[in-house]
């Protein structure tokens, strides 16, 4: 197994173990701390040093880490690079224990972001998220990560015998076709606040004591390295967590300069970034003017520092695919393997232009890492990032790029091995270049 490899394998166990947002920024904690990180709280004065490494928490779902450079921020500026922990997926429903015929219980769900609806049917499913507890102060109550880590349910199809067309497609209603069937109903069955009582079994706890929980649903099906020659990686999540994997270890393995260094993984990109936890939420603004002000910075030396500094906005971008040619544009068609993606658009829904795609280009060429370009057809409109929606709230100039994958949105993505170690080579040398 070679180094590229070794490193894909790394990524499937991480999102095998990061089945929500919540756990996605458990995983990134527990590699920071072990890496040498210190956390420090929002709540707190911040006492910073340079060369020191740090992170930093938003709502259990969003994460930051950094290293302060060995610069002044003022004249070196911030390095970022940008990711999100969530992906879509289905959230389950306050009280949502539906019977069906006396026989059958089923779970209200709603969906969250834009998954592929068809991809989740007949698919072995569980659920993870976060538990409130409740405490004796009433204004913060405690926090409980819950993963089920088994199979406990599954969405159907309906028999092609009772939809002849099927394969010539079909509409799929999100609150009737998708609600994933849980179990059989006997005699001795409480279906009545099931989900409280697995939740309260699962977690060790008394059912009066849980406030509210957040839960979502994830394939209990483990990643996997397939191809001929095993150079594609099977897994769901990809967008965005291997983008996390990939800047998670591009930070902790970069030298230090004299820039700062950031990672940001926002939350709910999936759903718009309007949340505290979110790209359009002024929380890596405010972090960064922490950081100057910790440093004993003004707000002048801040502002001069944000001049100076750059964003890697990095999200995962589209291959072409080999049964829908026609569906990419006609001269810029990243494939798999070929290294990351520059994505660019006219109606600037991603941040790359000419200056900032050089920066990122430069970086990759500098250490024989490929690079592709992505736009839309033009009779076709584009997903969003974070890029522009954070350059809403920074004035950072900014390049959007991703590993080019298959099937996004699907319950289970495409994506490839050298990609992810070129993603990951990137990082580490844009946060370790040393201006002259």
């Amino acid at each position: 197994m070679n180094k590229e490899q070794k490193f894909a394998e790394k990524l499937i166990d991480f999102i095998d173990a990061s089945h929500s947002s919540f756990h996605a920024t458990k995983n990134v904690e527990e590699i920071l701390i072990k890496e040498g990180f210190e956390k420090i709280e929002l709540k707190d004065k911040w006492k910073l040093k340079k060369e020191g490494r740090y992170y930093v928490t938003k709502n259990s779902s969003a994460i930051i880490g950094f290293i302060i450079g060995k610069g002044e921020i003022e004249d070196d500026g911030f390095r970022i690079v940008g990711a999100h922990t969530d992906s879509p997926t289905f959230r389950i429903k306050p009280d949502p224990e539906i019977t069906v015929a006396g026989k059958y219980l089923k779970l209200n769900t709603e969906v969250y972001g834009g998954p592929i609806l068809s991809t989740w049917f007949d698919r072995p499913l569980s659920m993870a998220g976060r538990v409130s507890v409740k405490t004796q102060n009433p204004l913060k109550p405690k926090e409980v990560l819950i993963d089920m880590e088994k199979p406990i349910m599954i969405i159907p199809n309906l028999a092609i015998h009772m939809n002849r067309k099927v394969n010539e497609g079909v509409k799929i209603n999100p609150q009737i076709d998708t609600l994933p069937l849980l179990s059989t109903i006997n005699d001795k069955f409480e279906k009545e606040n099931f989900i409280m009582e697995l939740i309260a079994e699962n977690i060790g706890i008394k059912t009066e004591d849980i406030l509210d929980f957040e839960l979502y649903l994830y394939s209990v099906e483990k990643g996997a390295l397939i191809g001929l020659n095993e150079e594609f990686i099977s897994i769901g999540r990809l967008d965005d967590l291997a983008m996390v994997h990939a800047g998670l270890y591009g930070l902790v393995d970069s030298k230090i300069g004299n820039a700062t260094n950031i990672l940001v993984c926002f939350d709910n990109e999936e759903v718009g970034s309007t949340t505290k936890q979110g790209a359009a939420s002024p929380m890596l603004r405010s972090i960064l003017e922490r950081i100057a002000i910790a440093m004993g910075k003004d707000k002048e030396d801040y502002y001069r520092g944000l001049s100076n500094s750059f964003l890697i906005s990095s999200d995962m971008a589209h291959s072409i695919h080999p049964n829908y040619m026609g569906k990419q544009d006609l001269t810029n068609r990243p494939v798999i393997n070929g290294g990351p993606v520059i994505k660019i658009a006219a109606s600037q829904s991603y941040t790359s232009d000419s200056s900032s795609s050089a920066v990122y280009e430069g970086i990759c060429k500098s250490i024989n890492v490929p690079v592709q370009k992505f736009v839309n057809r033009s009779d076709e409109r584009g997903g969003s990032t974070i890029g522009p929606i954070s350059s809403t709230q920074l004035d950072v100039p900014s390049v959007d790029i991703g590993n080019p994958i298959l099937g996004m949105h699907s319950v289970r993505e495409l994506g490839g091995v050298f990609d992810h170690y070129y993603a990951y080579k990137s990082f580490r040398e844009f946060y370790s270049i040393i201006e002259i």
